[in-house]
């Protein structure tokens, strides 16, 4: 069973690739399932229905609409349609799961609380994602200037075990060590993180979540998969199981990409038997099959 939880289209403000075509692509590389998980980022952006949403992109003058991107969240009436839609039309041929891409801090989770009781019953995966801290984004820089490495990798994983603290309504975390992909001080010694990292998988195990292999590690040049191979053996050693894989794809190029390669790295050179899918935010187990 070949499967790709974390793929973005155009309800995400980052992507213009249609959903249709994703899943097109999607069969064309024989997946059996995929999970739309588009962005949610309260404190950087606005739900489409709060007005004066800002567009970026384009030199500014005499760009159009359609040249530009909207700094908005999901669009969760139509994001959900769609997907109903899709389903209809891909019947037999692929199954398709709706999932969102929480981006939570701790200054945004009653915005959150908010949104998941109202879309429950429509969910089936959320991936529980850190992108800022503070509304200061990490791939700008902004949270990593005026700090030290070792202040903004503390700080980072700090955040996110506080929000784990307070929020339960998520499936797996996503690329745990993400900040790695804009650190610019390079990989921060994993012996100096291993303790807050530690207090993560525990609290995440003790909640019945799992962790994501997010595939998009290739294709940023990484010297490592994500998250990183010392995290994932601490997980299985802490006794972790639940794990999803993810291409993190933002464009039908990196659909699925080295699914193959991840598989084969957590199957026979980590030791994990078993991956998962998702369905109404419950974890289904599959045998790796390679």
């Amino acid at each position: 069973m070949l499967t790709d939880y974390h793929i973005h289209c155009e309800f995400s403000d980052d992507s213009r690739e249609t959903m249709d075509a994703q899943i097109r692509r999607a069969i064309e590389l024989g997946l059996d399932e995929i999970c739309f998980t588009d962005h949610v980022d309260y404190g950087i952006k606005k739900d489409w229905d709060e007005g004066d949403i800002v567009w970026r992109g384009g030199d500014g003058i005499g760009t159009s609409v359609d040249e530009m991107d909207p700094c908005a969240n999901v669009n969760y009436p139509e994001y959900f349609a769609k997907i109903d839609r899709m389903r209809e039309t891909y019947k037999g041929k692929i199954v398709i799961k709706k999932g969102l891409e929480f981006g939570i801090q701790t200054i945004t989770l009653d915005q959150y609380r908010k949104l998941y009781a109202r879309y429950q019953d429509q969910l089936d995966f959320v991936l529980l994602s850190m992108h800022q801290v503070d509304n200061q984004e990490f791939w700008t820089q902004d949270f990593q200037r005026g700090r030290s490495q070792k202040e903004y990798n503390e700080k980072y994983y700090q955040e996110i075990y506080d929000v784990m603290k307070e929020f339960k309504d998520y499936s797996v975390l996503a690329h745990l060590d993400l900040l790695v992909r804009y650190d610019p001080a390079g990989r921060y010694p994993f012996e100096n993180c291993r303790d807050q990292v530690a207090e993560i998988l525990k609290l995440a195990i003790r909640d019945g979540k799992g962790i994501e292999l997010n595939t998009s590690s290739w294709h940023y040049g990484l010297d490592d998969i994500q998250p990183s191979r010392d995290i994932w053996r601490l997980y299985k050693d802490l006794g972790g199981k639940i794990l999803t894989i993810g291409s993190d794809a933002h464009t039908t190029r990196f659909l699925a990409d080295h699914m193959h390669d991840a598989v084969k790295i957590l199957h026979e050179e980590l030791g994990f038997e078993e991956f998962c899918t998702f369905d109404h935010m419950k974890p289904v187990f599959h045998k790796f099959e390679l």
